[in-house]
């Protein structure tokens, strides 16, 4: 079984790959589809067990860590493994799946792939809800029928993000990168620091909602599913609180509120692109292509607009491009 640490507000699964979470702007709910918003700092990342005379009760069957996020802020997973030994990782929002839009299962999917792989999957951004676009992910309260949970399924009683990572079998490929690599900078895969280091630094428990639409691939597995060992895992559950309940829990305050993606663009800061054109795309959920983004949630429930939908245009000059090659190594072109 993988071993599951927590350092630097990553969650590592064994010794190659590991994951965090991304503070980022609320893309526009506008019908348009945008490039990719930057990272703006990591979310911190608790240990249930470290605070477990503080934690609802519900929370130690579970275990796991917990991340705070405000109403209606936005994140993306940033994926960190190794050129050299992929790892094959399902990620679910309230058990559902974010790529097949299925209720949480352990087993590997083959026919409709239902997880990702890394490399040369570099990040995930949201919903897996339309073609070559995802739906980003968004905190929202449950109870409120708002989350992606709540839509497929008819009530929220899970929340939060599930997590469970795959090795390899053994033999397919090195516990130790090669020595051609080992003098290289790069052999871990590091795509996500073109986004992250451009940057400044009613229930309380949440769940994800969709957001607005974002150009994003879920590229193929090239490696077949015969590749993974699925009984060499590591699983985690990620709960999703607000700020005063961190506040209850840690003593700590959380972090300031993002900017929005209106004034962050009237600075003329970045959003990237890929150079992806060759990896292909896993076709869209058909139950996830049916799930209300909270804008559209907060129409049908009668509530006036509860958040800043203003288009932005972004000039093309605005969009860094980042290049892969095939085999997912960072090109430095951004």
């Amino acid at each position: 079984m993988l071993e599951i640490t927590v350092k630097n507000n990553a969650i590592c699964f064994g010794k190659h790959f590991s994951l965090n979470f991304q503070r980022t702007l609320r893309i526009p709910d506008d019908g348009k589809t945008y490039p990719l918003p930057p990272g703006l700092g990591d979310f911190p990342v608790c240990k249930v067990d470290d605070y477990i005379s503080r934690v609802p009760e519900t929370w130690k069957e579970h275990g796991g860590v917990f991340i705070p996020m405000y109403q209606r802020e936005a994140l993306w997973i940033y994926f960190r493994g190794v050129n050299w030994r992929p790892n094959a990782v399902k990620i679910a929002v309230g058990k559902i799946n974010a790529v097949s839009g299925k209720p949480w299962q352990q087993k590997l999917q083959a026919n409709d792939q239902d997880y990702v792989i890394c490399p040369a999957q570099p990040w995930l951004d949201g919903i897996n809800s339309g073609e070559g676009y995802i739906r980003q992910f968004v905190a929202m309260p449950l109870g409120m029928g708002y989350t992606v949970e709540g839509q497929v399924t008819g009530k929220e009683e899970f929340g939060g993000i599930q997590i469970i990572v795959f090795d390899p079998k053994p033999g397919l490929f090195p516990e130790e990168p090669p020595p051609q690599l080992s003098r290289k900078r790069g052999i871990s895969y590091d795509m996500g620091d073109a986004r992250e280091d451009i940057c400044f630094a009613l229930s309380a428990e949440m769940g994800l909602a969709a957001g607005g639409k974002m150009k994003q691939e879920i590229y193929p597995d090239r490696y077949g599913i015969n590749t993974w060992d699925e009984t060499n895992f590591g699983r985690v559950y990620v709960h999703i609180v607000n700020s005063m309940m961190y506040r209850e829990i840690t003593g700590k305050e959380p972090p300031n509120t993002p900017v929005t993606a209106k004034t962050y663009s009237e600075y003329n800061l970045p959003w990237f692109d890929l150079y992806d054109e060759k990896k292909g795309d896993v076709a869209p959920s058909t139950i996830l292509s049916q799930v209300k983004s909270v804008k559209e949630m907060d129409k049908n429930l009668g509530f006036a607009p509860q958040q800043d939908d203003t288009s932005v245009d972004i000039p093309q000059a605005q969009i860094k491009k980042l290049k892969v090659d095939p085999d997912g190594v960072r090109d430095g072109n951004w």
